[in-house]
């Protein structure tokens, strides 16, 4: 006779649940949060316009090349040790940004603020990843996650401007202790991680450094796209380096006795299809966040705050979208039903966005694609995150919630550039091409904000289209059938047809 032999459940795994989101929303809202913010830091602290963009940059390039080692470590040291380690690291990082008083403090404390963020967010998915094996709590658990994965971005513009507009930009900063000292003290009472899913391999020092350098140079190549051009030697240099140094790095995790990322967790055909798919939407969808950013404050006349509080009907879209409807058809339909449907939603709210005028409305185009933009690409970061740590053996489960993570910030850091790069020169072209009529201060002044407004809205085509790009790839690749049932109904829910362990008791 056969028996499946089933853990308990952990009682207080949703309690958990509050506190992992609680950190993840303020690794995610940090990338914009500090936006918002930059212009008053800079005059305060004398940043000059050169190293203005580094206070961006610092962060994400050590978020970005160390994330593959931060999940490694969650594996080998324990998700939850990693994840205390990482909010006390993030929290410390964010005071010392804070009470910065010159450019190079600033600068160290958003490079720590990556590196304990790296360390932080594939700690807090592979807990999920661990902590809810059953598919239809595991559906409900990963809704509300990626709901505040996708919408902490627009969370942190709303923070940023309330915060420097009423406190002081510091306080940006500041907020993050706050936070993470609530995180901490429900992460030492509620968290518990499952015994025996640890990673006792020896650490993949090769791996490490070229992963880590090919991802930070891959960002950093596509920054310096945005500021010196495609053709730039900076810009080529870094972006062939990086190809080089990844490339290195999947032949040694192909030669390798304990790599650092196994290529079983990335070619998986379900796995591999959901890292492409959230990189390629993220690419897409940066251009709403960074564009409208520009038109709310810059065309439409609104304040940082304002424009914060006109971003939140997109996370009202992204919660219904990733925790009523995903949820609910996730164990019912194949996931690429609601992965496809999401992105050309999705698009469909760029294609609107190409018609905003000078003249325009808020609640005419904006309003009506930031709800269609949140519901659709909650129907599509829901299932992809679900997707991508489904089927991993719990050894691996940080690595491969790093690769969430790293799809994220490289499908960031190549939308920004990308897209800046297409409605800058579409801007220029479009002033160019209207010069002639224009004769006063306030006929440049108009022809400015068309040409601005014409690059965003060529910008937003090419949005649209990559969204329909993540439809595709996921309609091809993606092709996992629904998650029904739970322990013990024929699914092993923590390891995948490759990883599958015999539980056989006799």
């Amino acid at each position: 006779m056969t028996e499946s032999i089933t853990p308990a459940l952990d009682p207080r795994r949703w309690r958990a649940l509050a506190f992992i989101a609680l950190a993840q929303l303020m690794v995610v809202l940090d990338g914009t949060i500090v936006n918002i913010a930059l212009p008053s830091a800079q005059a305060d602290l004398g940043i000059s316009d050169a190293n203005r963009q580094w206070v961006v940059t610092a962060y994400a390039l050590s978020f970005g090349g160390l994330l593959l080692f931060g999940g490694r470590i969650a594996d080998r040291w324990g998700r939850r040790p990693a994840f205390i380690t990482g909010l006390i690291g993030f929290a410390a990082a964010s005071a010392l940004g804070g009470a910065a008083v010159n450019t190079g403090m600033l600068l160290a404390a958003r490079a720590l603020q990556g590196a304990f963020g790296a360390l932080l967010a594939p700690a807090a998915l592979s807990l999920l990843t661990v902590m809810f094996t059953q598919p239809k709590e595991r559906a409900k658990a990963f809704g509300i996650y990626g709901a505040i994965s996708g919408g902490g971005a627009a969370i942190g513009l709303l923070l940023g401007g309330l915060l420097t507009e009423y406190a002081n930009w510091r306080w940006t900063l500041y907020v993050n202790v706050i936070i993470a000292v609530i995180a901490v003290l429900g992460a030492v009472f509620e968290i518990k991680e499952p015994a025996g899913s640890r990673n006792h391999n020896r650490l993949d020092i090769p791996g490490i450094v070229l992963a880590g350098a090919g991802l930070a140079s891959l960002v950093y190549g596509f920054n310096k796209a945005e500021t010196d051009g495609w053709g730039s030697a900076t810009t080529l240099g870094f972006i062939v380096a990086s190809l080089v140094l990844l490339a290195a790095f999947v032949v040694v995790q192909s030669r390798t006795a304990a790599p650092l990322l196994p290529l079983r967790v990335v070619l998986d055909r379900n796995r591999g299809g959901a890292y492409l798919t959230i990189g390629i939407a993220v690419v897409g969808m940066f251009g709403a966040f960074l564009f409208l950013t520009y038109y709310l404050q810059v065309v439409l006349g609104y304040s940082p705050l304002k424009s914060g509080l006109a971003f939140l009907p997109m996370v009202v879209g992204m919660m219904a979208g990733a925790t009523q409807v995903a949820v609910r058809l996730l164990p019912k339909v194949p996931t690429k039903l609601l992965m496809v449907p999401g992105a050309l939603i999705a698009a469909s709210a760029m294609l609107i966005l190409t018609q905003i005028t000078v003249g325009g409305s808020y609640f005419t185009h904006v309003l009506p694609a930031l709800l269609l933009l949140g519901f659709g690409m909650g129907l599509v970061f829901m299932p992809a995150m679900n997707l991508a740590t489904h089927g991993v053996r719990p050894q691996d489960a940080g690595v491969a919630s790093a690769m969430v993570s790293t799809s994220q910030q490289v499908g960031g850091a190549i939308g920004t550039s990308l897209l800046s790069t297409i409605a800058n020169s579409a801007t220029s072209n479009y002033a160019k091409g209207h010069a002639a009529g224009v004769h006063s201060a306030a006929d440049r002044t108009a022809l400015g904000l068309s040409a601005m407004v014409h690059g965003f809205s060529v910008a937003y085509w090419i949005a649209g289209g990559l969204l329909a790009l993540a439809a595709l790839a996921a309609g091809v690749l993606i092709n996992a059938k629904p998650q029904r049932g739970g322990h013990g109904e024929g699914e092993n829910i923590t390891g995948g047809v490759e990883d599958a362990v015999p539980v056989l008791a006799h």
